[in-house]
């Protein structure tokens, strides 16, 4: 018997870096809040992939080199299920857009290595919002770099259409419709209202048949043909 040997071993790369996804229920919200109200955004579009907390992989080979942005999007995949980013299975095209949500315990260093790290594999926008300081900081791409935005109340993300507002209480993200991005539980509390709002209208429907209805009754009892005062 001639045993060959293993000359490639295959490469894992794992789906979970061992971190939680937040340090907090007020990262949390942050984290769930932007991804979501992006998929809902973006619902019409088959061609982009929205996700949180997902490892992205760069470099084929190399499962080392990752990280796993709070908020990612990438424009020109579809969407669907996966277990991490392998860019080299996705055309090769890396999210163009990340977010992170600092939590007390993240470090500068941290931060500055993922700054590095997004701009050497082309992240074209960066944003970094600390929920506890009400402090955001963004980046965008110019050929190689990514330079800081000076002025970011009010900036408009050329990839994704939407506005930051900083107001002295907290970060308001806005589409270009004018619809700002909810909470789950205040995109619910407006289903609600609609609802209720539809079931009042249908009520007064109802009501004002009812009383033309009874008109009617009340004219022809009286020997009066409704359709004569016409």
């Amino acid at each position: 018997m001639v045993i060959t040997p293993n000359t490639a071993s295959e490469v894992i790369y794992p789906e979970s870096d061992g971190q939680p996804m937040a340090d907090n229920t007020k990262q949390f919200r942050w984290i769930v809040t932007i991804k979501e109200n992006l998929e809902i955004l973006f619902a019409s579009q088959s061609d982009v992939f929205i996700a949180g907390d997902l490892l992205w992989y760069p470099v084929e080979g190399n499962p080392n080199i990752k990280k796993a942005p709070d908020a990612l999007v990438v424009f020109g995949r579809p969407k669907g299920d996966r277990g991490s980013y392998k860019q080299w299975q996705e055309e090769n095209i890396p999210p163009q857009v990340v977010f992170e949500i600092l939590s007390p315990g993240n470090t500068t260093k941290e931060m500055a290595n993922k700054l590095l790290f997004y701009q050497r594999y082309g992240v074209e926008e960066y944003y970094i919002y600390d929920p506890d300081q009400n402090e955001l900081t963004g980046f965008v791409r110019s050929e190689d770099w990514l330079q800081g935005i000076n002025q970011i109340h009010g900036w408009i993300s050329p990839r994704l259409g939407i506005r930051f507002e900083v107001t002295p209480q907290t970060l308001e993200i806005y589409r270009l419709d004018g619809y700002k991005f909810l909470t789950s539980v205040e995109l619910d509390q407006i289903r609600i209202q609609e609802r209720q709002a539809k079931e009042i209208a249908l009520q007064q429907l109802e009501e004002e048949r009812q009383r033309y209805q009874d008109l009617l009754t009340r004219l022809q009892e009286r020997g009066i043909d409704p359709e004569q005062l016409l």
